[in-house]
Parts: C-alpha cells; sequence; structure tokens
C-alpha cells in the first residue's frame, strides 16, 4: 500500500515535471524574441550586458539552489547522528556542511551582484523599450526565475520519492 502510494505521488510529480518543462520552453521562446528585440534597439555593449544577465541569471540561481539542496542533504544527516556515529563521520559531515555553509554564502553574493547587474541592464532598457516592453522584459525574469526554482523544487522531491521507494523495496524480503 505504501509503495502504490509512493509510485502514486511519484506519478503526479513527474506530470507536474513534464508541466513545468513545457513551461520553460514557453518561456526560452518569449526569451529568444526579447533578445531580438533588445539586439534591434540597444547598442552592442549594451546588447552584450543583457546577454551576461540573462545567461548568469540561470547558472547563479541553480548554483544557489543546488547549494542549498546539498546543504539541506547534510544537514538532515547530521541531525541523525547519535551516539552510535564514527568520529571520522562526524567529523566529515561537520567539514561537508562548513564547505557547503561557505559555498552557499559565496553563491548569495554572487546573487546580490546579479541583482544589481538586474537593475542595470532594466536601466538600459528603460531607454529603450516602452513601459509595457519594460513590464515585459521584468516579468520574464521573474517567470525565468520561478520556472527554475519550480523545476529544482520537483527534481528535488522525486528523488526524495525515489529514495523512499527504493528503500522500501530493499526493505522487503
Amino acid at each position: 500500500e505504501l509503495m502504490a502510494s509512493l509510485q502514486c505521488r511519484l506519478q503526479t510529480l513527474w506530470e507536474e515535471q513534464e508541466l513545468v518543462l513545457v513551461e520553460a520552453r514557453e518561456c526560452a521562446k518569449w526569451g529568444e524574441e526579447l533578445e531580438v528585440m533588445v539586439r534591434s534597439l540597444c547598442k552592442p555593449n549594451e546588447f552584450e550586458r543583457y546577454l551576461m544577465f540573462i545567461g548568469d541569471l540561470e547558472k547563479v540561481l541553480s548554483l544557489l539552489l543546488c547549494l542549498s539542496s546539498r546543504l539541506a542533504r547534510v544537514q538532515h544527516a547530521m541531525s541523525r547522528v547519535d551516539d552510535s556515529t564514527e568520529a571520522e563521520e562526524k567529523q566529515s559531515l561537520h567539514e561537508r556542511h562548513k564547505l557547503l555553509s561557505q559555498q552557499r554564502e559565496d553563491a548569495k553574493d554572487l546573487k546580490e551582484n546579479l541583482d544589481r547587474r538586474e537593475r542595470v541592464v532594466s536601466g538600459i532598457l528603460a531607454k529603450y523599450l516602452t513601459e509595457q516592453q519594460l513590464q515585459d522584459y521584468q516579468h520574464f525574469v521573474q517567470v525565468k526565475t520561478s520556472l527554475l526554482i519550480e523545476q529544482k523544487d520537483l527534481e528535488e522531491q522525486i528523488k526524495f520519492f525515489e529514495e523512499q521507494l527504493e528503500n522500501l523495496e530493499q526493505s522487503i524480503p
């Protein structure tokens, strides 16, 4: 019964993931259209700033989300540490936690820098775009960001339920 429930939940998550992927493809097409418009309106160096920002948006968010999920897994493992846990394993978890925490702080700094760059790019685009076009650009950035977060969240949930299902299957004789 529990296995059927996990499989059902996994099926639902896979379907949600497929819908998010469809939305991501639509967002990518929207991004391509926006890129063509920005290229036609802006100076080459301004267009390069725009392209760098859009490219870095995905990289920095993916890095931050990945580090956060890895840190959460290490924290979960640390919460299960007890007196029977070997000192070497405790030390390893502590070191991984420290390293991931520092890397996540560095990624947060990158995100703050990215936010500043986004304001600069918005300022550049404000010189060329209509108010509606500028709002469309800002909406595009928000949608792209939320889709990346949603994709990562679904990946994590799927991974969790697959692990639960695998553990359950291995525990049954």
